[in-house]
C-alpha cells in the first residue's frame, strides 16, 4: 500500500465521519494519535472534547438542544498503564474493562458491532497505543456490517510493531458521504506523520471540512518515559 499525505485524504473528503490516527513522530521519539468527530445533524455538531481523568469525554456543548445522547455522549480516549485506548464510542468502556481482566484488545471486542443507527450502521473503530520501558506498538479495529446488511457483523483487527518514524495509519467511519453513509473499505491507510504536536494539530484542524468538523484530540506520547502532551480543539468556544 502507497503512503498517502494525510492532510491531503482530509481535504479531498468532506465527510470522512470519525477518525482515527496512530503512528509514530517523524522524529521518532513520540507515539502519536488523533482522534477526531464531525457532524451533520444539529445533534452531532453540538459537542465538545472535555478532559476526564487522564483522557477525554464528549460533552453537549448546549445542554438544552440535547436530543440522543446514546451515540454522541461517550469517553472516546482512556489510558490503562501503559496503554491509551482511543475509539469511536462507548467501546472505549469495553476495551479497558476486557484489557483489565486479562482479555486481549481483539477479544475484548467480540462482545460488540456496529452502531445500531439504521440506514448507516456506522462501523466502530479503534484503536489501542502501548508505550512500554522504550518501545512502541499499536493496534486498530473495526467492526462493521456486511455490505450494509445488519444481520452479519464482520470484524477486522490490525497490529503494528516498530512503527517507523514519520509513518502512520489512518481509519475513518465513513468513505464519504452520503445517504446512506457509505463505510470504510480496506485496511487503515499508511500516512505521514510530520511536525511537533501544535503542527499536526494545526494542520489536521485546518483540513477537516470547515462546516462538519466539530472536535479533534491530539496526543504525543514520549516514548522514552510515557509522559504525554494533549491538544483539544474544539469549534464550539
Amino acid at each position: 500500500m502507497k503512503k498517502t499525505n494525510l492532510m491531503n485524504e482530509l481535504a479531498t473528503n468532506s465527510y470522512p465521519g470519525r477518525g482515527i490516527v496512530i503512528g509514530r513522530s517523524s522524529d521518532g521519539k513520540y507515539a502519536v494519535t488523533a482522534y477526531f468527530i464531525m457532524g451533520r445533524s444539529e445533534n452531532s455538531r453540538n459537542r465538545v472534547f472535555v478532559t476526564e481523568g487522564d483522557g477525554i469525554r464528549t460533552q453537549a456543548f448546549d445542554p438544552e438542544k440535547l436530543q440522543d445522547p446514546s451515540l454522541i455522549i461517550y469517553a472516546p480516549v482512556r489510558v490503562l498503564g501503559d496503554r491509551t485506548i482511543v475509539t469511536n464510542g462507548d467501546q472505549t468502556d469495553t476495551i479497558y474493562e476486557g484489557l483489565s481482566a486479562g482479555q486481549s484488545f481483539e477479544k475484548s471486542l467480540r462482545s460488540r458491532e456496529f452502531e445500531p443507527d439504521a440506514p448507516n450502521y456506522t462501523p466502530r473503530i479503534s484503536g489501542l497505543l502501548t508505550v512500554d520501558n522504550g518501545a512502541f506498538t499499536y493496534a486498530m479495529s473495526i467492526l462493521k456490517s456486511n455490505e450494509g446488511d445488519p444481520s452479519s457483523c464482520s470484524r477486522y483487527h490490525y497490529s503494528y510493531d516498530n512503527p517507523k518514524a514519520g509513518e502512520g495509519r489512518f481509519i475513518h467511519t465513513y468513505m464519504q458521504d452520503g445517504s446512506p453513509l457509505p463505510s470504510f473499505e480496506g485496511e487503515p491507510k499508511i500516512v505521514s506523520i510530520e511536525g511537533d504536536i501544535d503542527a499536526f494539530t494545526d494542520s489536521i484542524w485546518k483540513n477537516l471540512n470547515e462546516e462538519n468538523k466539530v472536535s479533534l484530540f491530539v496526543r504525543f506520547i514520549d516514548i522514552k518515559n510515557g509522559k504525554a502532551s494533549t491538544k483539544i480543539v474544539n469549534k464550539n468556544q
